[in-house]
């Protein structure tokens, strides 16, 4: 029997959180969920279990809601880079899910990297 999509997409996302968890050393986790109108970026702190700063395309003062695309994603990206700094995180790494790095996903790393997170 041939496997879903979404199948694939829980196996690749347990892949990739196994690997990074490995290499996680206490720092944070810049979570990614993208959906088809909007994306999402969360900043973890496992250790405590604690959100420690979040950005949305669904926030009123970004006016972008309902947008699912690079450029929505780009201001997100920068959105939480500026909130990590203001929560004194610099050096976090990168939980894109299941999500394949391209498009929306990578314009969103690359516009937090720009704004000063290391990842």
């Amino acid at each position: 029997m041939a496997n879903s999509k979404r199948t694939l997409f829980l196996k690749r996302r347990q892949r990739v959180r196994n690997k990074l968890r490995k290499m996680a050393d206490g720092r944070a986790r810049l979570s990614v969920y993208r959906s088809n109108k909007n994306i999402s970026v969360q900043l973890i702190d496992d250790l405590q279990g604690i959100t420690i700063a979040a950005a949305s395309s669904q926030e009123k003062d970004l006016g972008l809601a309902g947008k699912n695309n690079q450029e929505a994603a780009a201001k997100v990206g920068a959105l939480i880079a500026e909130r990590a700094k203001a929560a004194g995180v610099e050096v976090c790494y990168f939980d894109r899910g299941g999500y394949l790095f391209h498009g929306t996903i990578k314009a969103l790393a690359d516009a937090a990297r720009e704004g000063g997170l290391k990842f």
